[in-house]
């Protein structure tokens, strides 16, 4: 059966069908494969997005900006202090003002409940690129990255190492249980996802035949497992735990030895990023390494910049097949 998510959100993994995610990153595959060779096939011509960006960013805002541009739109980036979202004017009111102007918005900000707003009242297709709860245009691209490493998602060894309760977290968990791998969150008791997280990703593990495993035990978490990923310690709003966390989550930082206790010949490492893996930043000169070691980050089993490019291709994917013509 043909699929056709014109006209879609996208919210949420829990939205969409494992075929439908599937189509995604098909699509995603095609349009990458296309740009390399230099077809730009401009299946949004005419059509005007707006950028709407809370928290700062560089992937997923370039990402947006430069499928746009590569697929004949116009991107209007709409910071927050351009625009009266949450301030002076409601986000239903935003969002009807919004949709009368442009074809398809993105939201990157705070409130998982503000996306969902925007869809409500918009009337055109709302792009999830993050908020506190989801992540799902980070997720598309991280799923790419293992397909091209492995072939397939079905089956994956996968396990997420460090706050297990944070929006990666979240979306990796019910994507990898949507698409049937062996998912593991690896992390402290108290950093364990929300119960009604876990319960939805058991019941899609079900259908797929994919493994949920919560696990405080490192050695247990990573053996098996075809990839490790990690992310921040403290997310952007989250900075006055850093101190914390850190004596916290000291146990799951990825190490190269940690790579090795995986078994396997061949793991790679993915991270979202930006990373804190040097003392090469501002933020790091400070706190040093924190959730990966500059070992692993620039060694061969690191795919993270396959993966950032992957946010171009992944992205393009979701506004072509909800708003392009194919």
């Amino acid at each position: 059966m043909a699929i056709n998510l014109n006209g879609r959100h996208f919210l949420r993994l829990e939205d969409f069908t494992p075929e439908e995610i599937q189509y995604l990153l098909d699509l995603s595959a095609d349009l990458k494969r296309l740009k390399r060779a230099g077809v730009k096939p401009r299946n949004l011509e005419g059509k005007n997005v707006a950028l709407i960006f809370e928290k700062a960013s560089t992937r997923t805002r370039c990402a947006f900006v430069v499928a746009c541009v590569d697929e004949g739109a116009h991107p209007e980036y709409l910071g927050k202090g351009d625009i009266q979202l949450g301030k002076k004017e409601t986000v239903k009111d935003t969002a009807r003002v919004l949709g009368r102007m442009f074809d398809g918005i993105q939201f990157r900000g705070f409130k998982h409940e503000t996306v969902e707003e925007l869809a409500k009242y918009a009337g055109v297709p709302v792009w999830n690129g993050l908020t506190d709860k989801y992540h799902p245009t980070q997720v598309l691209a991280d799923f790419q990255t293992v397909i091209e490493n492995f072939g397939r998602l079905k089956d994956i060894g996968f396990a997420y190492l460090g706050d297990g309760r944070n929006n990666m977290a979240n979306t990796l968990m019910i994507g990898a249980a949507q698409m049937g791998m062996d998912f593991r969150i690896v992390a402290p008791r108290s950093l364990f996802p929300e119960k009604d997280l876990v319960h939805a990703a058991e019941r899609y593990a079900k259908e797929s035949g994919a493994r949920i495993t919560l696990t405080e035990d490192v050695e247990k978490g990573v053996k098996g497992a075809d990839v490790l990923y990690t992310d921040v310690w403290a997310s952007m709003g989250e900075e006055a735990e850093m101190a914390a966390r850190i004596k916290l989550l000291k146990p799951y930082q990825i190490t190269m030895k940690m790579m090795k206790a995986t078994g396997k010949e061949s793991p790679i490492f993915l991270h979202c990023l930006p990373a804190f893996h040097n003392h090469d930043t501002e933020v790091s000169r400070e706190v040093g390494a924190m959730e990966v070691t500059d070992e692993v980050f620039e060694s061969k089993h690191s795919k993270v910049f396959d993966q950032a490019e992957n946010r171009l291709h992944t992205i393009k994917a979701v506004m072509v097949a909800t708003l392009g013509v194919r």
